[in-house]
């Protein structure tokens, strides 16, 4: 079982489905040379395959990561980095090139309480508790 990205002409992700593994190519259909091609065909979008064991640039079975992130509806397709981009959460975030992850321009807290980032105070500001 694999799953599979499909791209709007601005390499968003426009929905995923789940679909043959790449590597049963015995019932691929003539004129195809695989099921990425083959979804394309049939949906009228690019496909990309997406794993679902990929976030963060790194694969849940260490095994290697494929296209960075598992793809998500409004993802962003990179054809040069040849991986899935999650939206930009914030204006002041940027791309870490390594996780290819958003990253604040200040670490959250590590204290054990829960923050949400304020933009306009370009800082991380505690949660209200949950109500008991």
């Amino acid at each position: 079982m694999a799953h599979y990205a499909f791209l709007d002409s601005n390499n968003v992700v426009t929905h995923v489905i789940v679909g043959r593994d790449e590597d049963d190519t015995a019932p691929l259909p003539d004129g195809f040379d695989s099921w990425e091609s083959y979804y394309a065909d049939r949906v009228g979008q690019v496909c990309k395959r997406t794993s679902y064991n990929t976030h963060g640039n790194q694969h849940a079975d260490d095994k290697v990561p494929f296209r960075g992130n598992y793809a998500g509806i409004g993802f962003t397709y990179d054809e040069a980095r040849d991986a899935f981009i999650h939206p930009q959460p914030f204006p002041s975030w940027t791309l870490d090139e390594a996780s290819l992850l958003w990253v604040a321009p200040v670490p959250k807290p590590d204290d054990g309480q829960q923050y949400l980032w304020d933009e306009d105070a370009s800082s991380w500001v505690a949660a209200a508790p949950e109500p008991s």
